[in-house]
């Protein structure tokens, strides 16, 4: 299965230069947030598969124009073709605007979703606009990850960890794949990235 993920800046190869069958050989399409929603209907008007989403810690506006045609997976799990994908968008709280969350607020969102978790017994995809603690993020608060994500990634080992917001054109040291402990895939959306599930 060919998934398509997308995060925090629009891409001028799907957007600015698009063509029609550069999107015919997907199975899937993820967004990781801080996308504008006009992107994604757009991709949603010519896409013959699933787009979903979770909010990045600048889409406010999607309160009031949401992505049309997408389908949001902010605390559930939706599941595709048998691939359970939970989704947690949002990112540390630094000044109160748009989605974000303190640790606090992440884990309780985590707790109120335990029954959903063991309904579906575990998750296969992890989707999140925010990486985990001390992997892949920064040590400023507006960049730092969330601990409750290593905590799902250590307890359920999805095979896929999905996420957004930091920028792979940022200073620091920032890997577009990597491996947490030996189950699960990091992969960082920025802009565009296409990988092979497999089954």
């Amino acid at each position: 299965m060919k998934i398509l993920v997308l995060s925090d800046e629009e891409s001028k190869y799907y957007w600015d230069y698009f063509e029609k069958s550069k999107l015919e050989d997907l199975d899937l399409i993820i967004s990781c947030g801080d996308l504008k929603p006009e992107y994604l209907s757009f991709l949603a008007t010519f896409a013959k598969v699933p787009i979903l989403y979770v909010h990045g810690n600048h889409d406010g506006k999607y309160k009031k124009t949401p992505p049309d045609g997408c389908i949001c997976i902010e605390d559930t799990i939706y599941v595709y073709n048998g691939i359970r994908i939970m989704g947690l968008g949002g990112s540390m709280h630094y000044n109160g605007s748009g989605f974000q969350y303190t640790e606090s607020d992440m884990r309780f969102r985590v707790f109120k979703m335990l029954g959903k978790i063991l309904w579906h017994r575990g998750i296969d995809i992890l989707v999140t606009h925010s990486p985990a603690y001390q992997f892949n993020d920064a040590e400023d608060i507006p960049h730092m990850g969330f601990k409750v994500f290593r905590t799902i990634l250590d307890k359920l080992k999805p095979k896929y960890f999905l996420h957004g917001h930091v920028h792979l054109s940022y200073k620091w040291n920032q890997q577009r794949e990597c491996k947490y402990n030996e189950h699960t895939t990091v992969i960082n959306g920025y802009e565009r990235y296409i990988f092979e599930y497999e089954e």
